[in-house]
């Protein structure tokens, strides 16, 4: 155990060493004292040789003194201070990162420190739809603030930073480049399109009556965007004027029957499992986008809303329904979204989904409306899951992989045993239109 922490103090030391290598006008002094040097002893000029030897000296001590000198501490450390805004941020959308980097005391010996500093951002390639980033930099005597955008590429959590600086010594021998701040994990929220609920098939007020929904009580009553067609006289103003559109009350339980979004993973790649082609990437996040989607779409219209996503030990809460409350629904949910990852295999996917089914199947509550965003599943998954509907409204989405062609069969059979006990069921493809998948499944037929 002894040499094990001798070890990780040895690599923690070697990390802290900052990464230096000569300037040109040090690779030429090296050069021009290795030559003095040479000459003088060749020539048995002691005056040569301790000329060429101090310059050799010279380049050594800057180096050695490059090599070990922190930034990030002592009295003229420097610090890092980072904000992304929004945070977390949406996919294909902009967010705006600020970079400042300050010293602790202001001095003239700081000041000249920034003014020869270099930094480079770094930024997992996942937040920059190009290979570099454009930055607004403004430096000052006491700090340099630096200004630029992101674009995420894809839903997730990706690193920004550590802060990479390069700085060169008073004589410009040596520059050195050393990592400066601690990175700042930065959560990406997928995309999401307003589906229209109001008014379709599933969501209309003869499906809710008939739901068997529950009586009003005053906790139930809740705040959402206005819509077109509702009663004014449920216009709250109060909240209409604090946020500068139309807000309605709205009482969930008792019009509005509670929804859980069954998700599966097994639509999405895992990350254990190497790197995954384009095409797979890109069916995953549009299955991930049409479950955000439709949750967030249905908090929009006042449901209490959950998000389940299948898992080999599902714990299904019977109260984790989330509510448009203040705001904070849809934000609950895309949350749940962000570490969503699949499976290590097919067979872990197929268990996943019975497990996840048969836990949704016992923790059901009355009137209470399934949407599924589900992959081709094997016989016992496909059986688990057809056998959950009951007396409520089950909509499922089964989606056809582009990369999975041997499954198509299977995609198929889902459909027909989902269909075989009520399901109202759309076969789609990955990269469909949300909105026109949204409109198959509504206008479809069991």
């Amino acid at each position: 155990m002894r040499g094990l922490s001798v070890l990780a103090r040895l690599r923690r030391f070697g990390r802290s060493l900052a990464r230096a290598r000569l300037t040109r006008r040090g690779t030429s002094l090296l050069v021009a004292g290795a030559v003095l040097v040479a000459a003088g002893v060749t020539l048995g000029l002691a005056d040569v040789v301790g000329l060429g030897a101090a310059a050799l000296l010279a380049v050594g001590a800057a180096w050695a003194w490059m090599t070990a000198r922190r930034i990030d501490r002592g009295r003229r450390a420097l610090g890092v201070a980072r904000r992304v805004q929004p945070n977390p941020a949406v996919a294909g959308q902009v967010t705006t990162a600020r970079l400042t980097v300050s010293a602790a005391r202001r001095s003239v010996t700081t000041a000249g420190m920034l003014a020869r500093l270099r930094i480079s951002e770094q930024a997992a390639h996942e937040l920059c739809d190009q290979g570099s980033l454009r930055a607004q930099v403004a430096t000052r005597p006491d700090h340099i603030a630096v200004r630029y955008r992101l674009r995420p590429l894809r839903r997730g959590r990706w690193s920004l930073g550590p802060l990479l600086t390069t700085r060169v010594d008073t004589f410009g021998l040596v520059s050195a480049t050393q990592e400066l701040g601690e990175p700042t994990s930065v959560a990406v929220w997928p995309r999401t399109v307003d589906l229209p609920v109001r008014g379709t098939r599933a969501f209309g007020e003869q499906e809710r009556s008939a739901s068997g929904a529950r009586l009003a009580s005053s906790d139930d009553s809740v705040l959402r965007d206005y819509v077109t067609g509702d009663d004014p006289r449920r216009v709250h103003w109060a909240s209409a004027a604090r946020h500068g559109q139309l807000m309605v009350r709205a009482d969930e339980s008792a019009s509005l029957p509670p929804v859980t979004v069954l998700f599966d993973r097994g639509l999405l790649p895992h990350p254990d499992l190497g790197r995954s082609s384009g095409h797979a990437l890109a069916d995953g996040e549009w299955s991930v986008e049409c479950a955000a989607s439709v949750g967030v779409s249905l908090l929009h219209a006042g449901h209490p809303v959950r998000l389940v996503a299948t898992s080999l030990a599902p714990v299904v809460d019977t109260s984790g329904f989330t509510a448009n409350r203040s705001g904070e629904g849809p934000a609950d949910l895309l949350d749940a979204t962000v570490d969503l990852h699949g499976h290590h295999g097919l067979s872990d996917t197929d268990r996943a989904a019975a497990a996840t089914a048969e836990a949704l199947r016992t923790a059901r509550r009355p009137g209470e409306i399934t949407v599924a965003v589900l992959g081709p599943l094997g016989p016992v998954a496909r059986h688990t899951v057809a056998s959950i509907a009951g007396d409520s409204l089950h909509w499922a989405f089964v989606v056809r992989p582009r990369t999975w062609s041997s499954q198509r069969t299977e995609a198929q059979d889902t459909v027909d045993a989902l269909r075989a006990t009520g399901w109202h069921v759309a076969l789609v493809d990955a990269g469909t239109p949300l909105e026109n998948a949204w409109t198959l499944l509504m206008d479809g037929v069991r």
